[in-house]
């Protein structure tokens, strides 16, 4: 199975691909190029929005608009035209320390946002990240603490298993907790897999409507799929060495759209570094919830 380019971005770092149902389009960050946008399935038109902060990670709104979780918060993100963007900031964000930011972040099945923060230098490798949890009052609780680089947040279908994944080459790890849907909190902490002995680092990830969990394993331009039980499947090839995160889209939510990252140096080996890519995996995926 062959991946297919949608669109040569050259993202600096693509993340979060959120497909819109309704408008039938998909919308994705690159962090440090600060940059929110949407490419049209029908029509293939690309419109991109400057933001103040970079962005890490985004959830649709019902009302329009996106949560994004950035560098110092969490705000309310609502692109017009002519690449006018209006942001609000809702929740503001303690960090451990200086230099640092969010990363991979998503909807609870409930519609709850829960996303992870990560120091920038990711060379010094200090778990001084949190995965966090925004609560109706505007504040941000801490949910997992200890990360290094937070990665790979998923929710089964049902809501009540939560996976989460830690980047760094020292860990690799992805973990399995048991979801309180009726509170959002994550308990009962195991290892998922162990992303060592396997190709690429653990990075973003979607879940099928089957329940398995498709990650994307960033240095190997591979994307795997691993059962509940935590068993590798199947793994499909994109044709760069950083795919960052996966999500499932087009009409019948049967395309796998991955989003990845252009690094410095040479790139002859990987010219379309930072590219949007489809895969057509055989299975579905889920809609994203709208944030509550």
């Amino acid at each position: 199975m062959s991946a297919e380019l949608v669109l040569d971005a050259r993202d600096g770092v693509g993340e979060s691909p959120v497909w819109s149902v309704a408008e039938q389009a998909l919308y994705w960050v690159d962090i440090p190029g600060r940059k929110l946008q949407r490419w049209s399935a029908a029509s293939g038109q690309v419109d991109a929005w400057a933001t103040q902060e970079m962005p890490a990670c985004i959830a649709p709104r019902r009302q329009g608009g996106w949560l994004c979780a950035m560098e110092s918060g969490v705000f309310v993100l609502e692109p017009g035209a002519a690449g006018a963007l209006q942001a609000s900031r809702v929740a503001s964000v303690a960090h451990a320390r200086d230099g640092m930011r969010f990363n991979d972040g998503r909807c609870d099945r409930q519609g709850r946002l829960r996303a992870g923060t990560m120091l920038m230098d990711m060379a010094q490798g200090q778990a001084v990240g949190a995965l966090y949890g925004l609560q109706p009052n505007g504040e941000l609780q801490t949910l997992v603490a200890d990360l290094i680089v937070p990665n790979g947040l998923a929710f089964s279908p049902d809501g009540r298993t939560m996976y989460l994944s830690d980047s760094h080459p020292s860990v690799q790890a992805i973990w399995a907790f048991d979801y309180d849907t009726e509170t959002g909190t994550p308990s009962n902490r195991r290892l998922f897999v162990d992303m060592h002995p396997l190709p690429g680092r653990p990075d973003g990830a979607a879940i099928d409507a089957d329940g398995c969990y498709w990650i994307c394993g960033n240095d190997a331009g591979q994307v795997h799929r691993f059962t509940p039980q935590g068993k590798l499947d199947r793994s499909l090839s994109v044709p760069v060495k950083k795919p960052a995160m996966c999500a499932f889209g087009g009409a019948q939510l049967d395309t796998l759209y991955v989003t990845s990252i252009r690094p410095g140096g040479d790139l002859s080996d990987q010219p379309l570094a930072g590219g949007v890519f489809a895969l057509r995996p055989g299975v579905r995926g889920i809609a994203e919830p709208f944030a509550s």
